[in-house]
C-alpha cells in the first residue's frame, strides 16, 4: 500500500530489435538513475526521442553511428513483426545476455580474464548483446559497456525463456485512486483500493485488463489506469558500486546514531495498553537495534489498520506502520512501500534476513521479527498481525536493513 535499483523496463515500444544483421537498441529516457544490485535502469521510449544504435569495432577502437527513429518508424517495425507473428518483446528478450552464476561475473574491457574488470553482472541481471568474441560476449548493461565470459550467462533462444523467469513484471498505479476488482470488469464487486505511484506484481494480463497481487489478495484492475513495464537487475560499474557502499555505510551511522540518542531521550517509556493477544511472539537473534525495533513493533499487535494512516494506536496502512516504528528510532522513512524498496541497503535472501529489516512485497511491506516471522499492519479486516513471512505465497521483491 502507499505509503506499503535501475531497472531495464521491457514496454510496449521499449526493445531492442534485430534486422538485415544491424542490432538497435531502442533505449530512450531522460530518467536514469544509478544502479543498485538489488536494481537496474528504467529505460522507456518518449514521443519524438532520437535514438542512437552504436556499435564498437572489432579492435576496440570507439565508434558511433548515429540513427534517428521516429515512433511511426518503430510501429512499421513492430506491425511487421506482429504481421510475421513474432512478438516484440519477445525478440527483445533474444537479444539479452542474462548471467548465470552463484553470484556475479566480471566484466571487462577486453575479452580475456587479463582485462581490466569494469564492473559488475550479477546472477539473473542483464545486459544487451553486442558482438562475440573468442567465448565472450560483448555487452552494454547500465552503464558499463564491456567484455563477460560466455559460459557463465545465457543469450539468444535461452534468454527469452530465462527472461520471462528474473524478470518482474510490474503494473505502476497512475491515477489518485485506483479500485480493484474481482473480475476484469467494472460491473465486478471491488476488491480494494490502491495508490498513485505505487508497484504491483503482475500476475496476469487480458487486452484492457491486468491482474495485480496486492494485499487483499489477486484482483483486476483496468490498463487504462495503470504503467506496466518489465524490470530486470543490470550491471553496477566499480564507480557506481563504491559510491554505493560508501553511502549506504553513512546512511547507517546516522540512522544508528539517530537511533542511540532517541532512545537515550526516550528513556524508559511505559509500552502501550495493547489489546489482548493470546500469544507470545519470540524475536530471533540480530543486531540490538533491529531487535529493539521488532520488540517495539510487537506491542501494536492487535491494533487497527486504516489506509493512509500513521497512528500505531488509531490506525495505519502498512507503510504508515513501519515508518510510525521506525519513527520511534529517530529514522524517518517514507509512507510509500515502493520507496521502502530503495532504503538503507539490500539483504541477498530472507535466509539473511534480521529483526527490523523491512520486507517488500507487492504494495506491501513488513517488519521482519526473526524465525521467518514478520509483523506487519495487514488490512482492515485483520489489522496489525504476526504472520509467516511467505504468507499467502507472496512473493518478496526486497529487503532491506536500516540499521
Amino acid at each position: 500500500m502507499n505509503h506499503c535499483g535501475v531497472k531495464l523496463a521491457a514496454g510496449a515500444l521499449a526493445a531492442v530489435i534485430t534486422f538485415s544483421g544491424l542490432h538497435i537498441d531502442v533505449m530512450a529516457s531522460d530518467k536514469v538513475t544509478s544502479v543498485l544490485p538489488s536494481g537496474g535502469v528504467n529505460l522507456f521510449l518518449a514521443k519524438d526521442t532520437s535514438l542512437e544504435s552504436i556499435q564498437t569495432s572489432e579492435t576496440g577502437a570507439d565508434s558511433r553511428i548515429e540513427a534517428t527513429v521516429t515512433i511511426a518508424d518503430i510501429q512499421e517495425i513492430m506491425n511487421a513483426a506482429s504481421a510475421g507473428k513474432q512478438d516484440p518483446e519477445e525478440e527483445m528478450f533474444r537479444n539479452l545476455v542474462i548471467a548465470q552464476v552463484n553470484r556475479y561475473v566480471n566484466i571487462r574491457s577486453i575479452p580475456g580474464e587479463e582485462g581490466e574488470i569494469l564492473g559488475k553482472l550479477y546472477d539473473n541481471s542483464v545486459g544487451t548483446f553486442i558482438a562475440e568474441e573468442n567465448g565472450w560476449y560483448l555487452i552494454k548493461s547500465g552503464t558499463v559497456t564491456g567484455y563477460v565470459k560466455a559460459e557463465y550467462c545465457v543469450t539468444g533462444e535461452a534468454a527469452v525463456t530465462l527472461a520471462r523467469e528474473v524478470g518482474m513484471r510490474l503494473a505502476t498505479v497512475n491515477t489518485v485512486t485506483l479500485y480493484v476488482r474481482t473480475e476484469p470488469s467494472i460491473d465486478a464487486p471491488r476488491l480494494g483500493m490502491v495508490p498513485e505511484g505505487e508497484d504491483f506484481l503482475v500476475l496476469d494480463e487480458t487486452d484492457g485488463w491486468v491482474m495485480i497481487n496486492m494485499e487483499e489478495g489477486d484482483g483486476w484492475v483496468s490498463k487504462d489506469y495503470v504503467d506496466i513495464r518489465t524490470e530486470f537487475v543490470e550491471a553496477e560499474s566499480k564507480a557506481e558500486e563504491e559510491e554505493r557502499l560508501a553511502k549506504e555505510a553513512e546512511e547507517r551511522r546516522k540512522a544508528q546514531e539517530a537511533a542511540r540518542a532517541s532512545q537515550a531521550q526516550q528513556g524508559q517509556q511505559t509500552p502501550p495498553q495493547a489489546p489482548s493477544q493470546s500469544t507470545d511472539y519470540t524475536v530471533g537473534e540480530g543486531s540490538e537495534l533491529g531487535v529493539a525495533v521488532a520488540e517495539f513493533a510487537l506491542q501494536y499487535v492487535g491494533y487497527p489498520y486504516v489506509y493512509g494512516g500513521t497512528s500505531l494506536t488509531n490506525g495505519a496502512d502498512c507503510s504508515g506502520f513501519v515508518m510510525s516504528v521506525y519513527a520511534n528510532f529517530g529514522v524517518s522513512l517514507p509512507h510509500s512501500s515502493k520507496a521502502d524498496r530503495s532504503q538503507g541497503y539490500a539483504v541477498d535472501g530472507i535466509e539473511n534476513a534480521q529483526p527490523g529489516d523491512l520486507i517488500c512485497y507487492s504494495g506491501h511491506v513488513a517488519l521482519y521479527i526473526g524465525n521467518g516471522q514478520i509483523v506487519h499492519a495487514s488490512n482492515s479486516r485483520t489489522g496489525i498481525i504476526v504472520s509467516d513471512v511467505n504468507y499467502s505465497n507472496k512473493k518478496i521483491l526486497a529487503i532491506r536493513r536500516i540499521f
